[in-house]
């Protein structure tokens, strides 16, 4: 399997495949916690257009990965977005990280952590705001991001961890 992940702009075909993983994602995530209605209401109401103008926001990247050119994993990218503990004058990103279950592999995940790394070497600290049931959460936690609060997140609000990774410079 070839699995390539690169910086995709905000256009209908980067959304459309963007689309595509939440869909994915968000009926695998939340399917032991939320009712099937309750998942297809949210699918509906995910907006296209508001997504097209969030990522062409400048402060705003999207990582896409692919296998044999199939939409498998996403990793938006926000800079200057804070949360309550971030010290003063450091610069945080946030970032989120999505890797579809059947696809969710060692190589997959380091291709997607690689390329969303090299994007954020102007930050100071790194966080996210992931679902405590998240299986991806023990991978970034082995990268090295630390667990700084509990916390609600998702259109479900459902238990989360914050984690944080201070950006190392020089």
């Amino acid at each position: 399997m070839d699995i390539i992940s690169k910086f995709t702009v905000g256009s209908e075909g980067g959304i459309s495949d963007l689309i595509t993983i939440i869909d994915s994602s968000v009926g695998t995530l939340y399917k032991d916690f939320v009712s099937e209605e309750s998942i297809k209401e949210y699918k509906n109401s995910i907006d296209p257009r508001k997504m097209i103008n969030d990522l062409n926001d400048l402060s705003n990247q999207l990582v896409m990965t692919y296998a044999d050119q199939q939409p498998i994993g996403y990793s938006i990218i926000k800079s200057g977005s804070q949360f309550p503990g971030i010290p003063e004058g450091k610069r945080a990103t946030e970032i989120s990280f999505v890797i579809l279950p059947e696809f969710d592999s060692p190589e997959t995940r380091e291709s997607l952590w690689k390329k969303c790394r090299s994007a954020i070497n102007f930050t100071d600290i790194i966080w996210i705001n992931i679902l405590a049931h998240d299986p991806l959460l023990k991978f970034l936690k082995e990268t090295g991001f630390t667990n700084i609060a509990d916390d609600h997140t998702g259109p479900f609000n459902l238990p989360s961890q914050i984690l944080t990774m201070d950006i190392n410079k020089g």
